[in-house]
């Protein structure tokens, strides 16, 4: 892809509820708030950003197949599909973009069903447990990664 590089950041179930949802885990910050972090950050690094979030499996997995050839990165926070969702897994693999995986918390220190990812094999890699710096440190090396034209 010439051009603009591009970053689509897909969120899932339940984070359009950040902000009031389980403070103590999650925190105070609300999805619009960690979207315009990003937006900033995007601008300052001379990328361009997009953002979809839905409480629907079949809708992310729908913008995980639009993004190819349109994107260069996805950021993905799959929330609870990422312990179960084979449909996420395998759109994942379809494509050629390649996927960074965030978490707000760390999952592997919560409880045991959070531990396993079935998205972890398919993604380049996971971010989790740094609250919005997950996110923030996600689109960094995102950047990077594009700058390197690296997709692994």
């Amino acid at each position: 892809m010439e051009g603009t590089k591009k970053i689509l950041v897909i969120n899932g179930p339940n984070l359009n509820l950040l902000g009031t949802r389980e403070p103590e885990i999650y925190g105070s910050t609300t999805l619009a708030d960690i979207n315009d972090l990003l937006r900033n950050r995007a601008e300052k690094l001379g990328v361009e950003i997009n953002f979809f979030q839905s409480n629907i499996e079949g809708e992310i997995v729908t913008q995980i197949q639009k993004a190819r050839g349109v994107y260069n990165f996805i950021l993905l926070n799959a929330a609870a599909f990422t312990h179960y969702s084979i449909a996420i897994r395998d759109a994942i693999s379809a494509v050629n973009v390649p996927v960074i995986e965030i978490h707000l918390s760390n999952i592997h220190a919560r409880e045991e069903f959070r531990h396993h990812s079935v998205i972890a094999p398919v993604v380049m890699g996971q971010i989790c447990g740094f609250g919005v710096e997950s996110y923030i440190a996600a689109l960094d090396i995102a950047v990077i990664k594009i700058r390197r034209g690296s997709k692994k």
